[in-house]
């Protein structure tokens, strides 16, 4: 209780961690609460096109050039953003913490088999392997997530691979082995949680980058069709940039606030997590 009172008070010494959570929990309320607050379809044409915010009650932020309304895509945005985001990056981190795990506590040939794989994968441009896998698969919320979890896990692998390393040199964990202790439970009960601060810290970055990715998947054209997401309204309103410049620049704010707004949690519990700090 005393170390969560600890953290708690160290983060809000951050200003900009303060700042980004504040920010990340109203993007969070609004993908969550904003569909149902606000029940406009965002494919819907529900003023003339290319209409400017604040000139009529039936479109807030203006409407596209097909008419539809800026404020709903930015809800649904948000909510396909968020899900894409962290829905990849769990699924890296569950590949990347298994597979670092079990090359550092067992090493030798198992070590090397894995990290020859990792770096095989860590060749290869990411961007344009999420490109081929999404082209290959076809665009979806699905495909598009484990399309960046394929390329985001190897950065998780061996960063948890380093710290099972060190950690497994330690005198508690030979101790476990000595006493008989299993070999799941020592690396889940003993190891993990030691080296799980890292971890949360990579995986909030890994979020913003997800959410990159995402939002240029969907400017090129590959995004899901199903669905309105922030890159899309970027692609849809790059053909009217000089006469319509809020269609490209209220989703692209949006990206950058939901970005920065992340990045900065995740150097704040970085500053709170890191005992040499």
């Amino acid at each position: 209780m005393i170390a969560r009172s600890s953290f708690i008070q160290r983060y809000f010494q951050s200003r900009t961690g303060v700042i980004g959570l504040i920010i990340l929990t109203l993007i969070i309320v609004m993908a969550i609460f904003g569909p149902t607050l606000y029940p406009v379809d965002p494919w819907d044409m529900v003023s003339r096109p290319l209409q400017w915010p604040s000139f009529g009650a039936e479109a807030p932020l203006g409407s596209d050039v097909l008419g539809r309304d800026v404020l709903s895509g930015l809800i649904n945005g948000a909510r396909v953003s968020l899900i894409i985001g962290i829905s990849a990056t769990a699924a890296a981190v569950a590949i990347g913490v298994t597979v670092g795990a079990v090359a550092g506590y067992f090493r030798g040939l198992t070590d090397d088999a894995l990290m020859r794989i990792t770096e095989v994968f860590q060749t290869i441009p990411n961007f344009l392997f999420v490109i081929v896998l999404v082209a290959v698969f076809r665009p979806s919320v699905f495909t598009i997530s484990a399309a960046i979890a394929v390329v985001s896990w190897p950065a998780v692998a061996r960063l948890v691979r380093g710290e099972f390393l060190s950690l497994r040199q330690r005198a508690f964990v030979e101790s476990c082995v000595t006493i008989g202790m299993s070999t799941p439970r020592i690396i889940f009960t003993q190891i993990l949680p030691n080296c799980i601060a890292p971890v949360i810290v990579t995986s909030s970055i890994m979020i913003a980058t997800a959410i990159l990715v995402e939002a240029g998947l969907s400017f090129l054209g590959l995004g899901d069709p199903n669905v309105m997401s922030w890159g899309a309204m970027i692609g849809f309103g790059r053909q009217s940039l000089r006469t319509s410049w809020y269609l490209t620049l209220i989703p692209g704010v949006a990206i950058q606030l939901t970005v920065l707004s992340i990045s900065f949690v995740g150097e704040a519990l970085n500053d709170s997590l890191n005992p040499r700090l």
